[in-house]
């Protein structure tokens, strides 16, 4: 079982990880192997430990060591778990604990774009998308309807965020991401080359006249097609829609111009998915 320890002093080094580092200070992007995320509730560290991934330690409300945090603790011995009262807990982090559990955990390795491609048919690709709460529906509809990997540009949210990967109910840990590219020159042409290169067929979500209809048999027959989702509000770059092999519209009724970036996304994964 793990170690537990109540919480006496919320200023002790030990609880920074928890309530003094910003999300940035947790990634340490630079230093991938000594970065740290927060999985928050029990599916998603579940899910990330059945994924291999490493705890550090755990922040429990008391309630739990008994309850629904006993067969996290029963698997990760050694770990350290801080307990007290929710109120203690929301003091140290800040905010209340959905299902009152977090665990610090290491940072797995981030794959290369080309190993997460090989042998898929359906990919996401998520350009800027800089909303948690967006990336972990994406993640959680890609998972659920057949999408084989997701690509994100430099510039989007992290797929381990405490609220994406939440959101996402732990699918981070299930369909194979990457960055495709580590800084923004890198997006949109030479990203897009790299998944010509690879065999794929690029497909821009986008709002345009001239745009294919989703229900338009020649994508669906795309033996390998990347689907490209743009950021809230402004959706894909010009650069980048002109660069895409199809640009792709989803067809609305009742006036309605758009969905949100999600939801367009869990159409499009069902629709276009391989056959």
């Amino acid at each position: 079982m793990a170690a537990v320890i109540e919480i006496t002093d919320l200023n002790a080094p030990e609880l920074a990880v928890f309530s003094r580092l910003t999300e940035a200070q947790l990634r340490s992007r630079r230093e991938i192997e000594k970065g740290v995320f927060i999985a928050e509730s029990p599916k998603v560290i579940l899910r990330a430990l059945d994924a291999g991934v490493v705890p550090l330690a755990f922040l429990m409300e008391r309630r739990h060591l008994e309850g629904q945090g006993r067969a996290l603790l029963d698997r990760c011995p050694g770990v350290p778990a801080y307990t007290g009262a929710r109120e203690v807990l929301a003091g140290l982090t800040g905010y209340a604990l959905t299902r009152g559990i977090l665990c610090a955990m290491r940072r797995p390795a981030q794959p290369e774009a080309e190993t997460v491609c090989a042998g898929a048919r359906r990919i996401a690709v998520l350009e800027g998308i800089v909303d948690a709460t967006n990336i972990g529906a994406i993640f959680r509809s890609a998972a659920a309807l057949h999408t084989d990997a997701v690509l994100l540009t430099p510039t989007c949210c992290d797929p381990l965020n405490r609220r994406a990967a939440r959101v996402s109910m732990g699918t981070v840990f299930q369909i194979p991401w990457a960055y495709i590219g580590q800084s923004p020159a890198q997006w949109p042409r030479p990203g897009l080359e790299r998944l010509r290169t690879l065999g794929f067929k690029t497909a821009a979500l986008a709002l345009r006249d001239d745009a294919l209809s989703i229900e338009d048999p020649r994508l669906a027959a795309e033996e390998k097609l990347a689907l490209v989702l743009g950021a809230e509000g402004d959706g894909l770059a010009p650069d980048t829609i002109a660069a895409c092999d199809y640009s792709v519209r989803i067809p609305m009724s009742h006036g309605v111009d758009s969905l949100n970036v999600a939801a367009a996304g869990a159409v499009a994964f069902w629709q276009l998915r391989a056959k």
